[in-house]
């Protein structure tokens, strides 16, 4: 059994920073991509950003220039720093990682419960 566990939603005003964190543990043998997903009501979910076991990044266009996605491996972790938030960036935010439970099984992915982010204008 895998957790994440996420931390560092809330409420925010326009132009401010929040910075979510989430950290997996369980039965894991190891993890290769961490990200983050988000999902407003009435839309789907969506990629926010994601992060390879190397450091390799990618981000939603909507994003870019804005939000820093970064990981310590030492401790399953990954964090996404938001700054500069827009009303438009209000949603829940989802952790998800591709977990290897054992050495004999492929990488499944695993999710958070999600955190609120709500940005007011």
């Amino acid at each position: 059994q895998v957790q994440l566990v996420e931390s560092g939603g809330g409420l925010v005003q326009a132009g401010g920073s929040l910075r979510l964190s989430c950290a997996a543990s369980g039965s894991i043998f190891s993890i290769n991509a961490m990200g983050w997903y988000r999902q407003a009501p009435g839309n789907q979910r969506e990629l926010v950003a994601d992060i390879t076991l190397g450091g390799n990044t990618n981000y939603a266009d909507s994003v870019k220039g804005r939000f820093t996605i970064s990981r310590a491996n030492a401790n399953n972790t990954v964090y996404l720093q938001m700054n500069s938030l827009k009303p438009e960036d209000t949603a829940v935010y989802y952790c998800y990682a591709a977990v290897r439970t054992t050495a004999y099984r492929g990488y499944s992915p695993f999710w958070g419960q999600g955190t609120q982010v709500t940005v007011s204008s």
